[in-house]
């Protein structure tokens, strides 16, 4: 789907970009303009960790607000992340007044405002319209509140034939990145991500990262390892896991990302979805000039073009019901049970991954993933 011209003369009025700044609720302030580009509203996100930018004109009044879940939606109707925040305020329909608060509301107010809007941040706005704040449901809610269990399978038991011979003495999830194992880096993001349980199924070598993890208790989460005999694909072994606490998270063990799983998590609630799969955006140029054709009449000609993807990412949340329904000591692999889920006329949804991402299944991956962690673009977990 293309993207839509800015077409409101509001909107092009807007210039200027406003940089973070502290706010009088003790927060820093996501705040950008109109004319920054979603790549950029992203770093802004991701650097006050609040999962929202607040646009804002020249005197600082709210004109819209952007969440991380908007930029994820316009990925998948295929807005550019070099396209102006302008354009995605007009795509996602953002004219209409976001939820405010004022000053004068106290937490129980925010706290009531926000789960009846169903919102999870709220900017703070002064008598005059400018925003000297922003609260995040998670600062108001009880520290008594318990956190929904988060439960991750990580698949670790292939031969990295493709690594060879560097995975003849190691299984591909343990060989060094940096100063650390891979699968050492994992599970220490899904321990700082919040996971109360990480499954590791194993098969090839499995010893090595059973002796080096053990319980887990030296790395602050517990582990349960799930001991595949034969190979039962990329789905099989999920059926040896408890999935009844919720949401099962599913990752394949050779890759390398800073995606917060509980984002993909959140994401898979807020659509109400059977099965969800990360996605991301893979960009190749063709090798040949393409020919346009209307019938047998040539219409354009286009040299050698790029050509924009979303491919599997790797990453998947499955309901409890679904994992349930694999069955157990079948070779299964996760093609197969998400065309079965399908079939069954129930809801499969794409999670866009923008953040860091590099399966680390070829040797030139493999090297770049040991540039990436020195240069500390990931692994920092």
């Amino acid at each position: 789907m293309g993207a839509p011209e800015i077409g409101s003369d509001w909107l092009k009025e807007m210039v200027g970009v406003v940089e973070t700044r502290g706010g009088t609720h003790g927060r820093s302030l996501p705040l950008g303009a109109v004319t920054n580009s979603l790549r950029e509203l992203i770093v802004l996100i991701d650097r006050t960790a609040s999962g929202i930018a607040l646009i804002v004109d020249g005197d600082c009044r709210l004109i819209a607000t952007v969440t991380d879940g908007d930029i994820r939606r316009a990925m998948l109707h295929g807005l550019s992340l070099d396209q102006p925040a302008a354009v995605l305020i007009e795509f996602g329909g953002a004219r209409k007044p976001p939820i405010v608060a004022r000053e004068s509301d106290d937490a129980a107010r925010l706290r009531t405002l926000m789960i009846a809007e169903g919102v999870a941040q709220i900017p703070i706005l002064d008598q005059k319209g400018r925003v000297v704040g922003l609260t995040l449901l998670r600062d108001v809610l009880e520290a008594t509140a318990t956190p929904a269990p988060l439960h991750v399978v990580v698949m670790a038991g292939g031969r990295g034939t493709r690594l060879q011979p560097l995975t003849d003495t190691l299984p591909k999830p343990m060989l060094p990145i940096g100063d650390r194992p891979l699968l050492e880096i994992i599970v220490s993001q899904l321990r700082g991500c919040g996971a109360s349980h990480v499954y590791i199924t194993t098969n090839y070598k499995k010893d090595v990262i059973i002796d080096h993890f053990g319980d887990g208790s030296r790395f602050g989460v517990p582990i349960t390892y799930v001991e595949e005999s034969t190979p039962l694909g990329t789905a099989g072994s999920i059926a040896s896991v408890d999935a009844r606490a919720g949401p099962l998270v599913v990752m394949n063990g050779d890759i390398l990302t800073s995606l917060d799983f509980r984002e993909i998590v959140r994401f898979h609630n807020e659509h109400n979805a059977d099965l969800t799969i990360a996605v991301r955006i893979e960009s190749f140029q063709l090798p040949f000039g393409v020919i346009n054709l209307s019938g047998e009449s040539v219409t354009g000609f286009q040299e050698k073009p790029f050509v924009e993807r979303l491919v599997n990412a790797g990453v998947y949340v499955l309901a409890p019901h679904v994992a349930n329904s694999i069955p157990a000591e079948f070779h299964v692999d996760m093609s197969e049970l998400i065309e079965r889920v399908l079939s069954e006329g129930r809801r499969v949804v794409a999670f866009p991954i923008y953040e860091y991402w590099t399966d680390v299944g070829r040797m030139a991956d493999y090297e770049r993933a040991q540039l990436d962690v020195r240069e500390g673009k990931v692994g920092k977990g």
